[in-house]
């Protein structure tokens, strides 16, 4: 029997390394591999202009920064199509486009002298009070904004909340946007699945006892995410899935193939391609349902694109800089989709979908490509 796969051999590694060879060429085996593997599915199948690209985020990945220095390049490049993003990860990217400052500490801090003197923690990362004060004023005002009104998605309320935030930072004179500013520039809807637990949902909330004229419309944002995706596989076109840690926003994300499935009774075959950075573990349930196995029997992911599905357990906020490095360094700038655009049409189309659907008749599945 032949053993497949290249044969490792090693060699010493230079004094001066391209984050190219070090993947390709210093990551043989372990989660290493798995980070190689995903690296080069994203430069040679995912991006692609055919393919759809959602990412998931969750877990404290900007205020580290992540927001300005990893994901924004990365839309700005036209490698994420649409976000489905903890309400937190957006919040605290505020700070950035205000200049508020956020400092590198040490988890090892006395927490009750940081509670004396104003300053806040998440884990090595450390705020000062004031600071959560600005961007709290900041996102007041910017629900004082006219474009603010009514019953909406939370799609199309980041993405006027990010006109709103680029506008200020070009005020400031910002060297770089934020995730929310270069989404709003892109067309690139960010979603977020629990809309209330976040400071901006703090805000919202205590705003409507002063009349406060916005109501998100959480059914907007499952229709709208099912739209994406139903279209996205339609005719030639493929569907990719990039989640960072887990949580709610990958239940958002993935949930959209059971809704166009399971629910709506439509024929879908899953998501092509599949890609999780995460150190959870599915034996305690913290990968419920989102295993790539595990995916393919919920219909989320299309059982032959199992090759292309890869897990790697790590700190997403390890892995994250060195996958985009990569990305960024091999794959070509592809043409935004601006799928805020054409939001509107995407749901309409789906509607028609199933409202067209005859009751009560299982339909049958797309082959798998």
């Amino acid at each position: 029997m032949k053993i497949k796969g290249p044969e490792i051999e090693p060699r010493p590694m230079p004094a001066k390394l391209s984050v190219t060879r070090l993947i390709d060429e210093y990551m043989p085996a372990f989660n290493g591999a798995r980070l190689r593997e995903a690296c080069q599915l994203l430069v040679n199948k995912i991006l692609r202009p055919e393919v759809t690209v959602g990412l998931s985020v969750a877990g404290a990945l900007t205020p580290a920064g992540f927001g300005t220095s990893v994901l924004a390049p990365l839309i700005q490049a036209g490698f994420i199509d649409y976000i489905v993003s903890t309400g937190a990860n957006l919040y605290h990217d505020m700070h950035y486009s205000l200049g508020l400052p956020l400092y590198s500490s040490s988890p090892f801090l006395d927490d009750r002298e940081l509670r004396k003197r104003e300053i806040v923690r998440i884990y090595d990362i450390v705020i000062d009070f004031e600071s959560l004060l600005s961007t709290d004023r900041f996102c007041y005002l910017l629900l004082e904004s006219e474009l603010l009104r009514g019953k909406m998605s939370t799609a199309r309320m980041h993405h006027r909340m990010g006109k709103l935030i680029a506008q200020a930072e070009k005020e400031l004179k910002r060297p770089h946007p934020s995730l929310m500013s270069a989404a709003y520039k892109a067309d690139v809807p960010i979603f977020t699945s629990s809309p209330g637990d976040s400071t901006i949902g703090l805000n919202i909330a205590a705003k409507q006892f002063r009349g406060l004229d916005l109501e998100i419309d959480v059914s907007a944002d499952v229709n709208e995410t099912t739209a994406i995706v139903f279209a996205a596989t339609r005719e030639s076109g493929k569907s990719a899935v990039v989640i960072l840690g887990g949580g709610s926003p990958k239940n958002f994300l993935l949930q959209t193939e059971p809704q166009i499935q399971e629910i709506m009774g439509l024929s879908e075959r899953g998501h092509d391609y599949f890609i999780q950075i995460t150190d959870a573990r599915p034996d305690t349930g913290g990968l419920s349902g989102a295993t790539p196995s595990e995916a393919v029997s919920w219909g989320k992911i299309d059982p032959s694109g199992l090759p292309n599905a890869i897990v790697v357990y790590a700190d997403s906020a390890m892995v994250l800089p060195i996958l985009a490095a990569y990305v960024l360094t091999n794959a070509e700038k592809r043409p935004k989709k601006r799928l805020m655009k054409n939001l509107d049409g995407l749901v309409k189309r789906l509607g028609k979908a199933y409202k067209g659907r005859r009751l009560g008749v299982r339909p049958a599945k797309q082959k798998p490509r």
